[in-house]
């Protein structure tokens, strides 16, 4: 049974053409059934995706077998999926966890911006701070399925990830990585951990400019 209604299938197709000058490749690591819950799941949506375009290149690589892949591309859990142009370079873009609900909106937002050549939109302010980073930073965004606000916290950190090499972004779904989530604390969402550190967060979908404040504290 297909998870797209028809209606939906319509309008991805159209927004699809329209919105993607380039092709953009998925990158999608699972495992078993036995060991993974809802890498089945996460597969059929990304089937159902690259039926809607030619652009849309879906990689699927089982963690297990192809390690040193995952090792590159520091894939930690499963399901995880890598966004990044052809080239396969990695921009620092994942999502752990299944992109459902609110998120598959943030997944296909993220799609069209890739379609574009991967240029996010930030002001210049923004950017030329981001520039400025010298150091690593995880920015780390635990999310819900049925959070209204989270796409925006997660766009914000993929955005800023694709400014500089050295950020990584991360979505993380917050009830299937529930140990995890524990151990951050994590009571409401979006609640966004920087380096993984539970003691340097916040919570909420800040204004660009908010956002990054608090990214730029944490790693002072």
């Amino acid at each position: 049974m297909a998870l797209l209604s028809a209606k939906d299938r319509e309008y991805l197709t159209d927004l699809f053409s329209k919105e993607m000058e380039n092709k953009v490749k998925l990158i999608y690591f699972g495992d078993s059934k036995e060991n993974c819950e809802y890498c089945e799941l996460e597969e059929q949506i990304l089937d159902e995706l690259q039926e809607l375009s030619d652009k849309i290149i879906v990689e699927r690589y089982n963690v297990n077998d192809h390690k040193d892949l995952a090792e590159k591309y520091e894939v930690e859990m499963v399901p995880a999926l890598i966004l990044t142009l052809e080239d396969g370079e990695d921009r620092g873009v994942r999502f752990y966890g299944l992109p459902s609900g609110h998120e598959f909106g943030t997944l296909v937002q993220n799609i069209t911006t890739f379609g574009k050549g991967a240029k996010p939109d930030l002001s210049p302010n923004t950017i030329d701070k981001l520039k400025e980073i010298d150091t690593p930073v995880r920015i780390s965004v635990f999310v819900t399925p049925t959070c209204p606000y989270c796409p925006r916290a997660v766009l914000t950190a993929h955005n800023f990830a694709l400014i500089n090499p050295l950020i990584k972004a991360e979505m993380i779904e917050a009830n299937e990585f529930f140990e995890l989530s524990n151990e951050f604390g994590v009571s409401s969402v979006p609640h966004i951990v920087i380096n993984r550190n539970p003691n340097t967060f916040f919570i909420g979908a800040y204004p660009e400019a908010q956002y990054l404040e608090e990214v730029l504290k944490a790693i002072k």
